[in-house]
């Protein structure tokens, strides 16, 4: 009977649980589906290269060797210790216990002992990242930009971490305390639990067990509200990521139609290529890419680290602009009179870039902040005529002189006879 009631709340919790997270991804994917379309399906062989070297393989961690062999190993060790939960969910569905121990013979032990393993690594990697944000203090991990829920949540997931690591643990060494057979780690842990009877050491081990799992249907409906989602979008989104040199600017098909309709009198735009708006100024004007890669954002603050307007003092910080576009797409509501621009993000932000694409180099997982910033500037050059005073007069010499300064093209080489 008491089996019987166990596997009931087992099966209770996994459904619920489970309806939990599918109502947030359909919110997430709710959210991304307000961008305009963006055809990111060519060249699939080159983005299937693209997701296993750099979201699989994290190839663009290495800029911080330290950071990223951590960060390799917390990520990795976190992934390869939950396949035993495949094991929790068996013995909670069928009742049984340690279920994989009959399937997989002598090489069971071998398994759990290197599962222990790398719960130790993934706590010894935890406190290392805890230490780098509250003793050490690295500056990007403190950036304003995370005043409040952002850095609340880093602790929040570290701190669950470890506990998850501490629990998985627990519940093999009060095993290994009670009947004498361990694992690599948890033989050597039995000592905690000297003095305490076998009624006591099973409670233990249930509870563990317990904590263990309900840890971790928590923590799955945890990370789509959390920037560590990214654990599962960084594949997509590395997939769909600009193949295209950095540098490289997308041209509007509106204007492209329009300036050979000047060149050819003959030629005919076709009618259906009129945007509704030219450029971005809320997130339903945004690609659908954009979004997603807003959602996808570590705010590992590299991007605002190599931002040479941010490195001099100016307002522009790469990560916050990912962070307001989320924020938007996340409580849009067209009748709210707001917008990403000025509401979000400022136009003191925007004019600061220098398009440098440091950034867009910077980040681990191929995330674009000057894509956006690109298209909030066509917008307010293009719909409102706002650009600044500087931007405007160079404009404007680049379409009288051939380039940005006030002076004809005749008299461009007259520096030569001084």
């Amino acid at each position: 009977m008491a089996v019987s009631m166990e596997n009931g709340v087992f099966v209770l919790a996994l459904l619920v649980a489970s309806a939990f997270f599918y109502r947030s991804i359909a919110r997430l994917r709710q959210a991304i589906a307000l961008g305009q379309p963006a055809d990111r399906s060519d060249r699939p062989k080159e983005r299937w290269a693209t997701m296993a070297r750099v979201a699989m393989g994290q190839s663009k961690m290495g800029a911080r060797p330290v950071a990223a062999f951590l960060h390799l190993l917390v990520y990795v060790g976190f992934v390869l210790i939950n396949i035993e939960m495949l094991e929790i969910l068996a013995d909670g569905l069928l009742g049984t216990h340690r279920l994989f121990s009959g399937v997989l013979g002598p090489l069971y032990p071998v398994a759990i002992g290197f599962f222990e393993m790398l719960s130790v690594l993934v706590l010894l990697g935890c406190v290392f990242f805890l230490l780098r944000r509250s003793v050490w203090k690295v500056q990007r991990l403190n950036h304003p930009d995370l005043e409040g829920f952002p850095r609340k949540d880093a602790y929040i997931i570290l701190y669950t971490e470890v506990c998850l690591m501490a629990a998985l643990l627990v519940m093999n060494s009060s095993e290994a305390a009670a009947t004498g057979h361990g694992f690599f780690v948890s033989n050597h842990l039995t000592f905690l639990y000297t003095g305490l009877d076998i009624h006591t050491l099973h409670w233990v081990e249930r509870g563990a067990w317990w904590f263990h799992l309900i840890g971790i249907l928590l923590f799955l409906n945890y990370l789509p509200f959390s920037k560590h989602f990214h654990i599962v979008l960084a594949f997509p989104n590395t997939y769909f990521s600009k193949l295209t040199p950095k540098g490289q600017l997308d041209s509007m098909p509106s204007v492209t139609h329009e300036v050979k309709a000047m060149l050819d009198p003959s030629y005919v735009p076709p009618v259906t290529d009129i945007p509704a708006r030219f450029g971005a100024k809320d997130v339903n004007d945004l690609r659908w890419i954009n979004l997603l890669n807003a959602f996808t954002c570590t705010e590992c603050g590299r991007c605002t680290s190599e931002c040479p307007a941010n490195q001099t003092g100016k307002k522009l910080s790469p990560r916050r602009i990912m962070m307001a576009t989320r924020d938007r797409a996340e409580t849009y509501k067209p009748e709210d009179g707001l917008s990403l621009l000025d509401h979000g993000i400022s136009r003191e932000e925007l004019w600061a870039c220098t398009s440098c694409n440091a950034c867009t180099e910077a980040c681990p997982i191929g995330i674009d902040p000057l894509d956006i910033i690109i298209q909030m500037r066509q917008y307010i050059v293009m719909e409102e005529s706002g650009a600044p005073l500087g931007v405007q007069s160079m404009m404007t010499n680049i379409e009288n002189n051939g380039a940005p300064w006030p002076f004809a093209q005749a008299d461009r080489g007259s520096w030569t006879s001084e």
